[in-house]
């Protein structure tokens, strides 16, 4: 997080580095270059083909260009069919030398059975010069066609384009908070993580996933790209080279998979094959969740507890910023505004009543004499200049040093230290962990940031003033209390937190970075390469001016300098885009180890292709704006139905600046359909956000929050199912009717999981919405009353502050709880209530999944399919949970018999007794 009076202090720098950039490549000049016009592509030959693939050397086809670096002479051509809807292309270097994204972070999926007869997609090439296509086995279907321009492999630039159909419908290439269906006309996407304040529209953000989807009437298809380096994806449209969508890169190799649908849902399921399928979350995390940054101290976290539930708001996780920090130090506390006495009394009370407690954490580590940083050089496990001095740069706590997500003792390292600052009796006994920063952010400091101390005058800032109980704390112990306030007292006050090392791994001080830089034939980048100053302006917007990407070290620009080299060899240069997944990959296993057996709750910011396996996502440092709301539910569907990062939400109410009631209020309401519920804002003097702050949005989250928690096994059902096939959690329209062309630009009403169509109001004033209904039968979720669809969309009047229209899908039974609860584990106490609404044809499935909640490893789950046919319901699965819970209540829903009636709602409720043990069929009249 960066609070907006630092961006203002940049001035030029930012509002500069947001400027549209016209669709050229930028580059300087260097002897012995040539345009990118010149270069000649490649050949193919030595061509051997199998079953399985194919492989062929690629060799120059004519004069080196070298116009971004130097032409590779030789390459080699690997194709393989992996699976019956997979192919896979890679273009490398013979000798190995180009740097790959390492398997230890991106493990890849390997063959399962793939050959080239039976597959759904068929490789062709063209040999002099190079190019090939990727077609449909059956039809012919071009999805991807590289002759559109010569292939470009330098030592510090790839290009490759390929051809597109007119008016294609793409998805993805994220992080990004642009349309979710893209633009196709001078377009860029830009991938470079970096520390973007207010999310902007057209710029690179916290995260890379270098994957698309294309969606056309008659098939889906997707595309990935494995490559961390930097790069643009231009999709443009010229009357010379009709569409096209053309991959630019600053390094890496060429690793395509191609994966063949042909439905929507099904390439996002075959993605996840090869990214990984995300990690089940504990059900407590889908309840509501709280923070500020600006709480001043434990006093006013507890108050906001305590507010929450006087206004009968069901808080499930309270969250600190780095306000509990002292001077803004990782792996501290304040001693003054955040004793650890105040807050162990605050997670216990928590804890005692079934609710939660989550603290930031950022990556660097204050360059100061403290035992976290002492502990990380004894254990060598920062970033190092290359005369062996650790790197230093300015975040929060001022001057600082970055962790090595390479280094051999780096996960001791981590782990002892959650050990001692996490210890469950004499620490903070966090619940979950939430990561910021990790792009890496180095704010303050402008590249080269060669005086750090200078950059760092102001940090960390001037804490606020100590004091002491502003108020009565109703039911809390004297401490929280004024004095002279009847009240109980606690235990003895200790005023830090024991620093006790535990056992770590063997220590290995020394830095094998140089002795393993140039080692051959190990992926570690190609010698020579100018890793400050590249020639190719990647169109990152962290730096001054697009076209400082390149000669003023403009990618180094608020991060860690690209040219610091890892324990391992590998050059920032190269890995900058997964820092923040390979943090993300460190803390979920340091909070595995610290709480063996339970679901690791990991929220991050940077995210690379296949952290959804690991961790959930926040989507930052968004505005407190209509337009960032209407952007968060374009993030969230692009993060959970094309990148399987499923547990996915925004800043409810925004974070940058000060809300109002009625935006507050509608984002109350939207926000209750994002997988991840929480509402957060940034530093004072901006307005607290909290729901009990107006009447009206306090009545909207309590009616958000009972839909939501009804909806909670209905809705961790659905993440289950991602969990095992990919099938998302959130999915956008045309995911369910593909063949409906109204669908596929819709990007502001979805289904949360199969059967429930989620409108929400997100114009300020309005007091309706337009909602586009497919030609299919729908029904209102609070009056059961049958909408059919026929393709339009139909006008949703009278909604108040407290209203977002909700529809069942026909078809789909949707499992809910008889009623809400104050806390998840209240809820799970509720029987359960069957909403069966009757597809077009008299028919409606649907699936309820319930396991502990917590465990990484069941003992024991339940997985029930249900079915309805003809008034009778069958239910049928495995039965391992065990639970005292019961279905109580059936619920069929349907329309009336004749055309005069079919508007009336004809509701059969069936009240029942049904143990959840084994199978059974209920006949509903």
């Amino acid at each position: 997080m960066i609070v907006s009076a630092h961006i203002v202090n940049l001035g030029l720098l930012v509002a500069a580095g947001l400027g549209s950039a016209a669709l050229v490549p930028a580059r300087r000049a260097s002897a012995n270059s040539l345009p990118l016009s010149a270069c000649p592509g490649y050949k193919a030959s030595n061509v051997k083909t199998s079953q399985t693939g194919l492989t062929a050397d690629l060799s120059l086809a004519g004069t080196p260009c070298n116009t971004y670096g130097t032409d590779l002479d030789k390459l080699t051509l690997e194709v393989t069919y992996e699976t019956g809807d997979r192919l896979h292309v890679k273009i490398q270097d013979p000798a190995n030398d180009v740097y790959q994204v390492p398997q230890s972070v991106f493990p890849r999926p390997g063959s399962h059975g793939g050959n080239s007869k039976t597959s759904a997609l068929k490789f062709n090439y063209k040999t002099n010069p190079f190019s090939f296509s990727v077609t449909r086995a059956k039809t012919g279907e071009v999805l991807f066609d590289s002759s559109a321009a010569p292939l470009v492999f330098e030592s510090q630039y790839l290009r490759l384009r390929t051809k597109l159909p007119d008016n294609p419908n793409l998805y993805g290439l994220g992080e990004h908070f642009d349309p979710f269906r893209l633009n196709t006309t001078n377009y860029i996407r830009t991938l470079w993580s970096q520390d973007a304040y207010g999310t902007p529209g057209g710029a690179n953000l916290y995260g890379n996933h270098p994957v698309y989807f294309e969606h056309r009437k008659f098939g889906t298809h997707g595309v990935f790209l494995l490559n961390s380096n930097g790069m643009d994806v231009f999709i443009d449209k010229t009357a010379q080279s009709g569409q096209f969508l053309e991959y630019n890169t600053l390094g890496g190799v060429l690793d395509f998979y191609f994966v063949a649908g042909p439905s929507p849902i099904e390439v996002s399921r075959q993605y996840a094959e090869v990214a990984g399928l995300p990690a089940m979350m504990p059900y407590w995390g889908f309840g509501f969740h709280n923070c500020r940054y600006g709480y001043q101290d434990a006093f006013e976290v507890a108050e906001v507890v305590y507010n929450y539930s006087q206004a009968k708001i069901p808080l499930e996780t309270m969250w600190t910023d780095i306000d509990y920090m002292d001077r803004r130090r990782v792996f501290s506390l304040d001693p003054d505004r955040y004793p650890i006495s105040k807050v162990r009394e605050i997670v216990d009370r928590l804890h005692a009543n079934n609710q939660h407690y989550i603290l930031m954490l950022d990556p660097a580590v204050p360059y100061v004499d403290y035992p976290p940083f002492q502990r990380g050089v004894a254990d060598n496990i920062f970033l190092l200049r290359a005369n062996g001095s650790v790197w230093q740069g300015v975040v929060w706590p001022g001057i600082t040093v970055f962790p090595d997500w390479f280094a051999k003792n780096i996960a001791s390292w981590y782990a002892n230290e959650f050990a001692v600052f996490f210890s469950k009796d004499k620490g903070v006994d966090i619940d979950g962990l939430w990561i910021d920063m990790n792009e890496p952010s180095n704010f303050p400091c402008n590249f080269p940031c060669s005086d750090p101390a200078a950059a760092a005058v102001g940090f960390p800032p001037e804490p606020p003033p100590v004091r002491s109980p502003p108020r009565p704390l109703p039911g809390w112990s004297c401490a929280f209390q004024p004095a002279g306030t009847a009240c109980k007292r606690d235990s003895e006050d200790v005023s830090v937190v024991q620093d006790v090392a535990v056992i770590r791994g063997p220590v290995s001080p020394e830095s094998d970075a140089l002795s393993a830089r140039f080692a051959k034939g190990q992926q570690l980048g190609l010698p020579g390469r100018d890793l400050l100053f590249p020639k190719y302006a990647i169109h990152n917007k962290a730096a001054f001016t697009d076209s400082w990407n390149s000669d003023h070290g403009g990618i180094s620009n608020h991060t860690v300098n690209t040219d610091v080299i890892h324990q391992n060899g590998l050059a920032e240069y190269d890995v900058h885009n997964i820092y923040g997944t390979m943090m993300s990959t460190q803390v979920r296993e340091a909070m595995a180890t610290r709480r063996p057996g339970l679901r690791p709750f990991v929220i991050t910011r940077s995210t690379f292709a296949g952290a959804g396996a690991k961790v959930g996502k926040w989507l930052g440092d968004n505005f407190a704006s209509w337009d960032a709301l209407r952007g968060s539910i374009r993030g969230s569907l692009a993060f959970a139905s094309i990148y399987q990062v499923p547990m996915v939400g925004a800043d409810v109410c925004g974070y940058a600046g000060d809300t109002t009631e009625e935006l507050c209020a509608r984002w109350a309401m939207a926000g209750a359909f994002y997988p991840f519920y929480r509402n957060h804002n940034e530093y004072p003097p901006t307005i607290s956000h909290e729901f009990y702050r107006w009447a009206s949005v306090a009545e909207a989250a309590r009616k958000a929050i009972d839909i939501r928690y009804r909806l909670l096994d209905y809705i961790y059902t659905a993440l289950y199912q991602q969990t095992v096939d990919g099938s998302p959690l959130l999915n956008p329209m045309f995911y369910l009717y593909p063949g409906d062309d109204k669908t596929f630009g819709l990007d502001q009403q979805y289904f949360f999981g199969p059967g429930l169509l989620v409108a929400p109001v997100l114009q300020q004033g309005a007091t309706g919405v337009d909602v586009y209904l497919p030609k299919d039968v729908f029904y209102d979720w609070y009056t059961h009353k049958r909408v059919q669809g026929n393709g339009q969309s139909i006008h949703v009047s009278n909604q108040s502050l407290s209203d977002i229209p909700l529809y069942l899908r026909g078809g789909a039974i949707v499992p809910v709880r008889v009623k809400s609860a104050a806390t998840t584990t209240d809820v799970r106490k509720q029987n359960f209530e069957l909403l069966i609404p009757i597809g077009a044809d008299g028919t409606a499935s649907g699936q309820l999944y319930l396991d502990d909640g917590v465990t990484e490893t069941q003992h024991g789950i339940t997985l029930i399919k249900f079915s309805y046919a003809r008034g009778i319901l069958v239910a049928k699965g495995t039965f391992g949970y065990r639970t005292d819970v019961k279905i109580s209540k059936v619920t069929l829903i349907k329309a009336g018999r004749g055309k005069r009636d079919a508007d009336d709602v004809q509701d059969s409720i069936l009240d029942v007794s049904q143990p959840l043990t084994g199978d059974f069929t209920i006949s509903i009249s």
